[in-house]
């Protein structure tokens, strides 16, 4: 719902703020104090057209601001947060949205959404799920064939829901095989080329038959083999220092016998001195780790001597054929080996296969009649759905001081399958009783179509509500009992979502929850907003009843409206 609305320098109000509350809110005033000026601010938020002139005379640009809060699971916080806005989580069920739009006196406007500049469209997009705006000039809900469709279909319920998730899945299904078909008989010449092409990318690989990691190791012996001289020479070096050589002539001085000779010095002193013994120890584990490397140097010297050139020939050549396939289908082996088994999984599916052609032909016979049979199952669900729902509007409307009128719900069957079944929606409206239907929009004054649209809304509030219902003179054309019964439908629906009513009928404005005055400066250059206490909605009442707040007897009658309206 919308929390607050900020107005500055728009049409007559130069700075205006309009706390609103759930339930019905409505605004009042004489003609020409700026009531029209809270739906065209509004209209702004919806991404309306910029118009220099609603700029209030003698300012630099006009301001629309709408505070929004909203279940956390809405699509709205979702879109601003995708447009760069930030949404303020109010605890872990709701959270509230900034919406904000400047034009100036040249006419250019700008958009921010949760403080962060967005385009006009986002802003639109957003404002659409938020607010249904039915004026006099505009009707922006339910006016598409789409949002029509989408409206009936919700009021169906579940069975519908259902008949056409069954639709859809086979839907998608008949598109993806018609698609697949196409493919098959359009583009045979280069499936069969990409099939050659993946076919002998393919023995290559597997006449090289890599392994995985197998170049890695192979680089790693490859330096080695280069070195096999060079490390053959550091090895015997460390293991003569060690050891001493075999060549070697006389008592050789070597590691090991250095320390055979310290630890037996320290060895028969040891028991007259703990530390001492402790030094033994600590020396016998440095002589003992120490033959243990001069017993692996001998065996990986010995193990160099079984490497040959002909041993590095043979690395070197598979590393070339391994590099030759990393240079053609991935920068490593592991690389290759992942396109290899992508490339075998694609060429399956481009070998021709006789039957394929006649399977998706006979799949897509069946699925055609399937398509048939559930659509078909759609279009009456919908044509019942119409019947009921026509006949509420239509009783509706009797209420509305359109006696004669009623509504349409057409669904008629169309030529070609769609996502949504094989039928079109059309919501009609006849006037009379020997008027011919048209369709909303066309043939009604905006008065009857706000009506139209109040019907509409009150009977779909339950199963295809937006969180916020805006009506501008709603009421237009209308008085006595009729007035009475628009009053009371209005308040009908805001059981379950946020209205705000600009009206001028005191019959409507005793059912309201929240009354707001716009009031013009005694030289009725500017405008104010006033939200109004029980007292003084009892005064505004009577203005618009008689035209003299002072009058006794209409502000009792004001009173009298009040208490059927439930407020007092």
């Amino acid at each position: 719902m919308i929390e607050e609305i900020h107005i500055r320098d728009l049409g007559v109000i130069t700075d205006a703020r309009l706390p609103l509350q759930p339930g019905l809110s409505v605004l009042t005033g004489e003609t020409g104090a700026g009531k029209t000026m809270v739906v065209t601010a509004l209209g702004m938020l919806l991404g309306a057209r910029s118009d220099a002139s609603s700029v209030r005379s003698g300012a630099k640009s006009a301001l629309a601001e709408a505070v929004v809060r909203l279940p956390n699971s809405h699509p709205a916080l979702t879109l601003a947060q995708d447009a760069g806005g930030s949404v303020e989580e109010l605890d872990g069920e709701q959270s509230e949205l900034l919406l904000a739009r400047t034009v100036n006196a040249s006419g250019r406007s700008r958009a921010h959404i949760g403080g962060c500049s967005a385009p006009i469209g986002t802003l639109a997009d957003i404002g659409h799920t938020l607010v249904a705006v039915h004026g006099q000039s505009d009707q922006l809900r339910l006016k598409s064939a789409a949002a029509q469709r989408h409206a009936l279909d919700s009021y169906a319920g579940e069975a519908l829901t259902r008949l056409l998730g069954e639709y859809r899945t086979t839907y998608d299904r008949y598109r993806a095989a018609a698609a697949e078909l196409k493919e098959v008989r359009e583009n045979s010449r280069a499936r069969a080329l990409e099939a050659q092409t993946l076919r002998g990318a393919l023995e290559e690989i597997d006449s090289v038959d890599p392994q995985e990691g197998e170049d890695t190791a192979l680089k790693a012996e490859s330096l080695k083999l280069m070195n096999v001289e060079a490390l053959r020479t550091a090895a015997a070096t460390a293991s003569a220092a060690l050891a001493g050589s075999e060549y070697a002539e006389g008592d050789e001085t070597n590691v090991l016998g250095l320390l055979d000779t310290a630890r037996g010095a320290l060895q028969h002193q040891a028991e007259a001195d703990e530390e001492l013994a402790s030094l033994a120890h600590r020396l016998n584990e440095v002589l003992i780790l120490s033959t243990d490397i001069s017993s692996d140097l001998a065996s990986y010297t010995a193990s160099l001597d079984g490497e040959s050139p002909e041993r590095l020939a043979h690395v070197q050549n598979r590393l070339a054929q391994l590099k030759n396939l990393t240079r053609k289908y991935g920068a490593d082996i592991t690389e290759v080996l992942d396109w290899a088994q992508a490339s075998r999984a694609r060429l399956n599916t481009l070998i021709d296969d006789p039957t394929r052609q006649e399977n998706l032909e006979a799949e897509l016979v069946t699925l055609r009649q399937k398509l048939g049979e559930q659509s078909q199952a759609l279009l009456e669900a919908r044509r019942g759905a119409a019947r009921i729902l026509a006949e509420a509007v239509s009783e509706e409307l009797t209420a509305l001081a359109m006696p004669n009128a009623s509504l349409i719900v057409e669904v008629s069957e169309a030529e070609k399958f769609s996502p949504y079944g094989k039928d079109t929606v059309t919501f009609m409206l006849a006037p009379h009783k020997n008027a011919a239907p048209r369709p909303l929009g066309k043939g009604a004054s905006g008065g009857e179509l706000s009506r139209v649209m109040l019907a509409l809304e009150v009977v779909l509030a339950e199963v295809d509500p937006v969180p916020t219902f805006i009506f501008d003179e709603v009421d237009s054309g209308v008085g006595g009992k009729a007035a009475i019964e628009i009053g009371r439908r209005l308040a009908m629906l805001a059981q379950h979502v946020q209205v705000l009513v600009v009206t001028h009928l005191p019959q409507v404005a005793a059912f309201a929850d929240q009354h707001i005055l716009v009031l013009k400066n005694d030289d009725a250059s500017l405008s104010k907003v006033q939200v109004l206490t029980d007292e003084q909605r009892v005064v505004e009442l009577a203005r618009m009843l008689a035209g003299h707040d002072q009058s006794e007897a209409a502000q009792e009658h004001a009173r009298e409206l009040l208490h059927a309206g439930g407020q007092l």
